[in-house]
């Protein structure tokens, strides 16, 4: 061989090999994080009118098995009693109840299907509705 022995080049070519593989795995890394399409902190907004709109976010997990997670965690938490998706449409249901400070009970229901889903941005769109109240909602991973 000129410029080297056999070994030198094998040397060479086994550290370009793991190179390689090194950097493929980084870019793989960060499409690996994006785990279950709905787990995650969404962020965006809901209403019945364009004009009359309601800051919303949501804090959804997966067990593995079940999704559960939380409407506007923090003081005025609602916890998400049944959640469901439907992989072949995306489909996503939420089912939600709580009580106000005079003892009524307020129920959500949450129809929408997830979009974008090869970005970590991911969005969700459908009908919200709280109480007596029903509206469009549109949003987006974090």
């Amino acid at each position: 061989m000129i410029g080297g022995t056999m070994r030198d080049h094998r040397r060479l070519v086994g550290s370009l090999l793991a190179t390689i593989a090194l950097v493929a795995l980084l870019v793989a890394l960060p499409a690996a994080q994006y785990g279950h399409p709905l787990k995650g902190t969404w962020s965006g907004e809901w209403g019945p009118t364009a004009e009359t709109r309601h800051r919303l976010l949501l804090d959804l997990h997966w067990d593995g098995k079940v999704i559960t997670g939380t409407i506007n965690p923090g003081r005025d938490a609602v916890p998400i009693r049944t959640a469901s998706l439907e992989p072949s449409t995306w489909a996503v249901r939420f089912e939600a109840e709580a009580s106000t400070p005079s003892g009524a009970s307020i129920r959500y229901l949450v129809e929408g299907k997830l979009d974008n889903l090869g970005s970590a941005h991911r969005v969700l769109t459908g009908t919200w509705t709280e109480g007596g109240e029903r509206g469009d909602f549109r949003l987006t991973r974090n």
